[in-house]
């Protein structure tokens, strides 16, 4: 059993409906879990937001073996400002290019058998038309970095990523984590972008787990090492559930990086056979797109 493994990346959405059929209709995932929060996560989960929010998580399969996708929904923000850090998730599912197609949602024909889309809010997702494989569909998440040799070492040497493939002439380092069930491997792939990265308002979290006993270490080593620490070792307490324990990080160009106690976590991220059920139950009580066209108001553009 491997120490480390990939979780999930974090997505702020604006238009709830029409986030949810994509994942659903679209792209074939599922709902995993669903929970509404009265006030913001003091990991700042939901963004750097105090109000009334939700969290879906969905994806192919429990997050015990495959990398899933955790959808924030702040009630109130209609909108966010994309930057250029986040280049895309690939997926390889013949179904989701055919699924595209049949709900006439936008494709753009980028190589052979692949095929580029956007999420409400603008989010790139690459879609390879090829059968999907039987373990996970996710292949890897795109990251934009400034200066390849610095997110190499730190995403390789300090954070303990293992480094696949590199391309000096695409400028690409592949790198991945080694998770328990070997035939899954989420890869991330850094590409160096030659200049600064935007994260706009848009910005996202990419989470992983460890063994809770290494949470102290890794803090202890981005200290010394004088990276950025955002949010210090934290527990997350979720009603009626596991309290997990966190470390948010921060690499060379800002993208954060969440380490999260593997043990609790397992606990937490259950399948929820009730999750699609409760997202459909609280888009359908969100009266808040009624109330701003009522008052001839349009929602927040963070």
């Amino acid at each position: 059993m491997a120490v480390r493994r990939a979780l999930h990346f974090v997505f702020k959405v604006g238009d709830r409906a029409q986030t949810a059929k994509f994942y659903r209709d679209v792209l074939g995932m599922k709902v995993l879990r669903h929970e509404e929060f009265e006030e913001g996560c003091k990991a700042t989960c939901n963004g750097p937001y105090d109000g009334k929010w939700s969290k879906t998580m969905v994806g192919f399969g429990p997050e015990d073996d495959h990398f899933v996708t955790e959808l924030t929904y702040n009630y109130g923000v209609g909108e966010y400002q994309l930057g250029n850090d986040f280049l895309g998730l690939t997926l390889q599912s013949s179904q989701a290019v055919s699924n595209a197609k049949h709900q006439g949602w936008p494709l753009t024909k980028v190589g052979e058998a692949l095929y580029l889309t956007h999420a409400p809010g603008g989010y790139p997702f690459y879609l390879m038309d090829e059968e999907q494989p039987p373990n996970d569909p996710v292949q890897k998440v795109c990251l934009a970095v400034s200066d390849l040799q610095r997110s190499t070492h730190y995403w390789a040497t300090l954070l303990g990523m293992k480094v696949m493939e590199r391309n000096e002439e695409k400028k690409t380092v592949y790198c991945y984590t080694v998770i328990m069930f070997m035939y899954f491997c989420c890869k991330l792939e850094l590409h160096d972008i030659g200049g600064a990265v935007d994260h706009g308002t848009a910005f996202g979290r990419m989470a992983f787990s460890c063994p809770r006993e290494q949470l102290p270490d890794l803090e202890a080593l981005m200290k010394r090492e004088n990276q950025k620490i955002l949010t210090p070792l934290v527990s997350l307490d979720t009603p009626g559930k596991a309290t997990v324990e966190v470390v948010i990080l921060a690499d060379p160009d800002g993208h954060e990086i969440c380490f999260v106690g593997d043990e609790a976590f397992r606990q937490l991220s259950k399948l929820d056979p009730k999750g699609n059920d409760l997202l459909d139950k609280a888009m359908a009580e969100d009266k808040s797109n009624e109330w701003f066209a009522k008052h001839n108001r349009q929602k927040a553009a963070a």
